[in-house]
């Protein structure tokens, strides 16, 4: 495992600054950057806050102190979408930068723990500085505390240990130090990180004490990239060299390292072809020939087949997860064996694989310098050429227009966003059918121009990680693509956006309801139950006429310029004139879900969603049978 290495030259000992603890932590957090491959970046680059009376006094008296320009604030609407906004700009920032965000106790505190999920699930670091109660319980209990009658020790903030990488509760001042090193090796490290919670008592924040002047020396996290074992590599090695259907799926892990690079140059010396994940896409551009696509349930028909025949398969900075593996129904041949590389020995072993841990750039390198000369059959790459080709075809024909007149379909304005980016443009999504047909279709130019949160897939992250993007690649159109489901969920960071001037590009796609799941309801025999926006009908349910929400009213009297396309003509301007736009804009169209009209290529694999073993609705009972079908399918990679 890699672990950072800090390094600081120091003060002359003995001597000591009062301080707060919060004025401390401030000081300290200033002063620590990371480092590879020579450059340096600060690794926390700014805080992120909503103040209540839990951190008010304490981090917020802290920012404002003389010096404290050096830390430079944000301020939030929403304590969940403050986290996802530093998680975008921490992931657009190759994971070298980070955002700390602080709260106050109660139910600011509670608000973290989504987006706390999202990143350690996603391996992006954030630093979270939540308010806790007393550490010395003048009054017990105070306001918004929780009393647990079963131990004096607990408080809300524990709901975020199990999602953090670290915790610490600074229940003294001098007990900063180890924390907020522990905190830092951990942000920092790429096989460890994720968020990072230091909780902080109220009183314990505004609380003085003398700092040793060493403990503000700057320090440098040098992120080194570990090198593989060589019996490890000797065994990935040769199992290379007896495949003869290799096909290799990059993961998030490839870009977490800067690796695009070295695995083009892999996939060419060797012909290997290249699928990718959600966190992986745009590992190479979709037209570099070793591309073939997305994978999984998700996936390419040419990905998806190559997966089935493959005889081994090398994942690459990949969880595997089952929209990966379709469930584990994907992987057909029965010899089928795997090879990982990945810098996690946890993640390395799955699917009973040759474990090579290690550092995906590092292990790309020299996996190609000892596989010079050889190639995969010339067959397969012809095969695989042939059928990259007839896959392109189907996007082209999912990307067609007719009628320029007529309401766009989703796919339609995904082609329309299409024709319109160069590879500067940085598209961000998460939830809901966006995300299948994007995995499928989208065109990715650049290594991030794909940015699409599916480790998680959390509604409501796309508008805060556009604004963490955007301050992150402060000259490029970054584009957040919501459904209406997801806008509801969390909409309130567009103040933000406005009052930082961020011209962010939220096109908003209106289809009345949860149209993901609605399809996914249909196809499980719960026949779209709950997932429309509509007015109650006379039999109680919602199937009335759709409710007379207009989101680009609502965005507008949030800050937005909001621009309506009623058509495929209008949406191609609209599209244009926000993307030159140099204010927060908005495009608002409502998209046609007739089923007499084409959308995307349906999945070329399963995803296991039970279905009701018994029921007494035919749709019920025959999803079930398709159910059973398709999970006799699934296996063991042993």
């Amino acid at each position: 495992m890699t672990t950072p290495r800090a390094d600081t030259g120091g003060p002359p000992k003995g001597r000591t600054r009062r301080l707060t603890t919060a004025q401390a932590l401030v000081a300290f957090l200033a002063v620590q950057h990371t480092e590879r491959d020579g450059v340096r970046n600060r690794l926390i680059a700014g805080t992120w806050g909503i103040f209540g009376h839990g951190n008010v006094a304490g981090i917020g008296q802290a920012l404002l102190e003389p010096g404290s320009a050096d830390m430079p604030y944000y301020q939030g609407r929403n304590e969940q979408a403050m986290v996802h906004a530093a998680v975008g700009y921490a992931r657009q920032s190759g994971r070298l930068s980070a955002h700390a965000v602080t709260t106050s106790i109660g139910p600011g505190a509670t608000n973290l723990v989504t987006g706390a999920a999202l990143a350690t699930i996603n391996h992006i670091p954030v630093l979270l500085l939540p308010g806790d109660t007393f550490a010395t319980r003048p009054a017990d209990p105070v306001l918004q505390q929780l009393e647990v009658p079963y131990a004096g020790d607990i408080s809300v903030n524990d709901c975020l240990r199990p999602v953090s990488r670290f915790f610490d509760r600074v229940n003294r001042p001098e007990a900063l130090i180890p924390a907020a090193l522990a905190a830092m090796r951990v942000l920092a490290d790429p096989a460890q990180t994720g968020a990072v919670t230091l909780a902080l008592p109220q009183d314990v924040q505004a609380e003085a004490y003398d700092w040793p002047e060493e403990f503000f020396a700057e320090r440098v996290w040098r992120v080194r990239a570990q090198q593989p074992d060589q019996h490890e590599l000797a065994a990935a090695v040769r199992a290379l060299q007896e495949a003869r259907r290799p096909l290799l799926i990059a993961g998030g892990g490839v870009h977490h390292s800067g690796a695009e690079s070295a695995l083009a140059i892999f996939a060419e010396a060797t012909g290997v072809p290249v699928a990718s994940t959600q966190a992986g896409k745009g590992s190479l551009p979709y037209d570099h020939p070793c591309d073939v696509g997305a994978i999984g349930h998700t996936g390419t028909a040419t990905a998806d087949e190559l997966a089935r025949t493959a005889d081994l398969v090398i994942g690459v900075g990949t969880r595997y997860s089952d929209f990966t593996t379709a469930s584990s129904t994907l992987f057909e041949d029965p010899d089928v064996r795997f090879l990982n590389l990945n810098i996690t020995g946890f993640d390395a072993h799955k699917m009973a694989a040759l474990p090579l841990v290690a550092d995906a750039r590092a292990g790309l390198q020299v996996l190609t310098q000892a596989l010079k000369g050889h190639r995969v059959p010339d067959a397969h790459v012809a095969a695989y050429t042939e059928a990259k080709a007839r896959w392109e075809e189907r996007v082209t024909a999912a990307y067609a227009v007719p009628d320029e007149d007529a309401r766009p379909t989703q796919v339609q304005v995904l082609g329309v966003l299409d024709s319109l980016v160069t590879h500067d443009d940085i598209v961000i999504n998460a939830a809901g059918s966006l995300p299948g047909d994007l995995h499928k279709l989208w065109r990715t130019r650049s290594r991030d121009q794909y940015h699409v949160e599916y480790g998680y897939s959390c509604m409501g992250y796309e508008i805060p990680a556009a604004i963490g993007v955007q301050l992150a690649a402060a000259h490029r159109p970054v584009w957040a693509l919501v459904g209406d489901g997801t806008y509801l969920m969390n909409p309130t960071e567009i103040v933000t956006a406005v009052q930082e001037s961020l011209p962010i590009k939220v096109v908003i796609l209106q289809n009345h309801g949860y149209a993901s799941i609605g399809g996914l309801s249909e196809s499980v025999g719960a026949e779209r139950f709950g997932t429309a926006y509509r007015f109650r009908a006379p039999d109680g349910t919602y199937t009335g006429a759709p409710l007379p929400v207009d989101l680009a009213a609502n965005a507008a009297s949030l800050g937005l310029h909001v621009i309506r396309a009623k058509t495929v003509r209008d949406l191609r301007e609209a599209l244009a004139e926000a993307r030159s736009s140099d204010r927060p804009t908005c495009v608002y169209v409502e998209t046609e879900t007739a089923d007499t009209v084409s959308g995307p290529p349906p999945a070329q694999a399963w995803w296991d969603v039970p279905v009701a073993e018994t029921a007494t609705r035919p749709s019920t009972i025959k999803a079930r049978e398709e159910y059973d079908r398709q999970a006799a399918a699934r296996r063991r990679h042993l």
